[in-house]
């Protein structure tokens, strides 16, 4: 098995705590696309943007696209924007100077320090302190008041995202939250300037099903990292129902005021038979085949790009076996490189179909590079 070291640069990426976040497989993901000629990339499933970002910051023409609408928002206020990061310093000055308000976020999400337990007299955990869920009600509502142009709405909201991110008590979810309030909760919500940069490229960002954008795109590369599920007895769940993972995102940027259910306090639509995506159904149909595999076939097959990369977290041989033999009569595997997230390390380069025995081990990534017919 070859070894390889991950490239000596790889650009500073800015993102959230998320259970999906390849953070790690950047540079991996960046050495497998230096093999191939490409220009233009489509990111697929973009997640919080960071490996987007790196591409964009090395030159590369990127189509940004997640069905979440706060992917979108990240999406636009990094590969989108044509000002200086000093640009926005006063609309965050002013965002952080706005007096606190109790609004919706506080009625459902905000709780008192109780001593150090996030348990209310509700009987439910929160995912912020009531002084940090005054200070983004208020923000929110003024976002609203200042009527900001698109990229300065997504700027704003990219920043708030942030914030409330370096403040809240959970495990990097918002599907449960901790019993004891974690020791960030008690900072108070302060903003800061997102990480912006400027690009000479024309990027595009969308927020759509990927199987409506790809016939009407053609790129040079596509990189896909579907948010895979889990069939419990051959793929352990990594990542599982991002919608319901993310949901209160997905508010803090939509501003709705949604049905909330559960202990979470979930919007409606994030439910799981509403939310959930084929890539996370590990089910198989009557011919045997998973229906996860078989959507990844149709998505290669229906992609217009020379090059496909396709992350892959490993769970069973069975789905293995299928899906090689879909990448095999789709093309040429040019690449395979497998990770082993448990020691924290790429565990080398692997070549056609002998990666197959590696996924019946648990806790491996694996990165395919594929040239189509």
């Amino acid at each position: 098995m070859q070894q390889t070291s991950p490239p000596l640069h790889t650009p500073p990426t800015q993102g959230i705590k998320y259970i999906g976040s390849k953070l790690k497989l950047i540079p991996h993901v960046l050495e497998l696309v230096k093999k191939v000629n490409a220009k233009t990339i489509l990111d697929g499933f973009s997640g919080t943007t960071r490996v987007s970002q790196a591409f964009a910051k090395l030159g590369y023409t990127l189509i940004c696209n997640d069905t979440a609408p706060w992917s979108k928002v990240f999406g636009t206020c990094y590969l989108l924007n044509t000002k200086p990061k000093e640009a926005y310093q006063p609309l965050i000055d002013h965002l952080n100077a706005v007096p606190p308000m109790d609004g919706w976020f506080t009625e459902h999400y905000g709780g008192h320090g109780n001593g150090g337990c996030a348990i209310q007299e509700d009987g439910l955990k929160k995912p912020w302190q009531l002084h940090n869920t005054r200070k983004l009600d208020a923000i929110r509502q003024e976002i609203v008041t200042l009527k900001l142009d698109p990229i300065e709405k997504a700027v704003a909201l990219t920043s708030l995202i942030l914030a409330l991110d370096r403040v809240d008590s959970t495990l990097g979810h918002f599907s449960a939250y901790l019993k004891a309030w974690a020791p960030r909760a008690y900072k108070e919500l302060a903003l800061g300037v997102p990480e912006v940069f400027t690009s000479e490229e024309n990027h595009q960002v969308h927020q759509t099903d990927i199987f409506e954008l790809v016939p009407r795109i053609s790129v040079d590369l596509a990189y896909f990292d579907p948010p895979y599920g889990s069939n419990n007895e051959k793929m352990p769940p990594s990542r599982v129902r991002y919608a319901a993972y993310y949901h209160l995102w997905k508010s803090v940027v939509l501003y709705d005021k949604p049905t909330l259910f559960g202990k979470a306090k979930r919007r409606k639509d994030t439910s799981d038979p509403l939310a959930a995506s084929i890539f996370e159904e590990f089910r198989q149909n009557d011919d045997g085949q998973f229906i996860a595999v078989q959507a990844i076939a149709k998505l290669i097959q229906e992609t217009q790009a020379r090059w496909i990369l396709l992350s892959y977290s490993s769970g069973g041989r069975a789905t293995a076996q299928q899906l090689n033999e879909v990448m095999q009569s789709n093309g040429k595997l040019l690449a395979v490189l497998e990770l082993n997230y448990k020691k924290n390390v790429m565990a080398g380069m692997r070549w056609t179909h002998k990666w197959v025995n590696a996924a019946e081990t648990p806790n491996r990534e694996f990165l395919f590079l594929l040239e189509k017919n």
